[in-house]
């Protein structure tokens, strides 16, 4: 039998797809990194068909990479050594939604914004809110620990993760964490899987904290003659005590990429902006929206625009999630990378991101969650004959990160598109340390083998 016909039999509620056509959509992420087919596609619809596959994945010797909704930036969930790419988009049921224990409980292949949606109904709150919100699924979360704009204010995925259900390499179904909100029981598996990219388990089933719906939303936008005077303004903003939900920078070379084609147009002449919301239960949100406005002109913005109402909020925020694909536009060629440095070096990162460009004759771009010191660095370049000098200067993009103490990913993972520089931040031992936990999990390395690790 062919190894088509093996799983179909194997999992005969699933939808199984040969190497071809029918799995090109498979073959790739938002990476960038390039097509690698797989031999087979299994869209599992139940935790019991993961179990199958990863026996016969283990049987057969054949590596299994499991994949959300393909929306990644790292290569996780590329099948780099062929085999088997396991879907849990199917696997797509919101269980549970309880107002009296603020929880909820998931499948993977859940879209991130429906569920949003479904808990806001009841009035609770997910914070999480990567850029890719309305089309990435939370298992894809879960694995790479997403985070977003609300991070600086709320946390990443993984503050919100209280139990999985997973299935190990060879076939078993673990269950780790609680449904309460606290618990300190033994080892903390359940963030050891999280961010763990689909290298030691494939979750199931998520148990996801809840809080309350802030009752109030208010948003500005500034914009400041270059991006020094828009990333001092976020030191003052954090200087003075203010807590913004989200702080979002913007250069100049971003904003003008975007502003042709984004619902909010940016006044000529400006050379860099934040986008600053506050969120809470009274009208003290005013209060520190009207005095992070204040600030930012005491730093030197030109103008700050407050939103007047939710249609002027949405442009503001469509206009963000807008930027990678403008610049693309601009340059269908770029190297996009998701540095993140300690607030007080934000200013030293963005000032080192130009100069590596001059120096290696790029233009860059720069944006992101500036609140927590999470910048996506753009290096644009005309032709693919230019990535190679492209990638010399991203070297020293991500060696100036490390060097200001900040980290080579903030939020997209590691995958294949970093994994050489792991050694860089963590060192040799504590490389090696990750390299015994995953043999532990995966003696055969036959789950998303050649990910994170050099």
């Amino acid at each position: 039998m062919t190894l088509v016909a093996e799983l179909s039999a194997l999992v005969p509620g699933a939808t199984v797809l040969p190497e071809g056509e029918r799995a090109a959509p498979y073959e790739r992420d938002e990476s960038g990194l390039g097509r690698y087919p797989p031999q087979a596609v299994v869209l599992a619809r139940s935790v019991d068909d993961v179990v199958a596959v990863l026996r016969y994945s283990r049987e057969k010797r054949l590596p299994v990479v499991p994949r959300g909704a393909g929306t990644g930036k790292s290569g996780g969930a590329l099948a780099e050594r062929g085999g088997i790419v396991l879907s849990l988009e199917k696997m797509d049921r919101i269980v549970e939604v309880s107002r009296a224990d603020m929880v909820c409980v998931v499948q993977p292949g859940v879209v991130l914004e429906t569920l949003q949606k479904a808990v806001e109904e009841q009035r609770l709150f997910y914070p999480p809110d990567p850029n890719s919100q309305a089309m990435c699924s939370i298992g894809g979360n879960l694995a790479h620990n997403a985070g977003g704009p609300r991070a600086v204010k709320y946390g990443v995925t993984s503050n919100y993760v209280l139990a999985l259900e997973a299935v190990l390499p060879d076939g078993t179904v673990v269950r780790t964490g609680h449904r309460s909100w606290k618990g300190v029981a033994g080892y903390d598996l359940t963030h050891l899987l999280v961010g763990s990219e689909g290298t030691l388990a494939v979750i199931t089933e998520a148990t996801l904290k809840l809080i309350p719906l802030p009752r109030r939303v208010e948003t500005l936008l500034a914009v400041f003659p270059d991006e020094d005077a828009a990333a001092g303004a976020v030191q003052a903003i954090f200087d003075a005590g203010l807590l913004p939900r989200a702080c979002e920078l913007f250069d100049g070379p971003t904003m003008r990429a975007v502003g042709p084609r984004a619902p909010f147009k940016f006044p000529d002449g400006v050379g860099g902006a934040l986008l600053i919301e506050h969120d809470g239960h009274g009208d003290g949100v005013t209060e520190e929206l009207a005095r992070s406005g204040e600030l930012c002109t005491s730093q030197g913005a030109l103008e700050v625009l407050a939103a007047q109402d939710e249609a002027q909020r949405r442009k503001l925020w469509e206009t963000r999630r807008m930027v990678s694909v403008a610049l693309t536009d601009i340059r269908p060629f770029k190297i996009s990378e998701d540095v993140a440095v300690p607030r007080g070096q934000l200013i030293e990162m963005i000032r080192a991101v130009r100069r590596i460009g001059e120096k290696h004759g790029f233009p860059t771009a720069s944006y992101g969650h500036a609140g927590d010191g999470n910048l996506h660095v753009n290096l644009l370049f005309r032709g693919a004959d230019e990535r190679a000098r492209g990638e010399a200067a991203i070297d020293e993009v991500i060696e100036t990160a490390i060097r200001l103490g900040g980290t080579i990913t903030g939020e997209h993972g590691v995958g294949l598109a970093k994994r050489r520089f792991l050694r860089k931040e963590q060192g040799e031992a504590v490389v090696a340390l990750q390299k015994r936990l995953k043999r532990a999990f995966d003696p055969d390395d036959l789950l998303n083998p050649g990910k994170i690790f050099p």
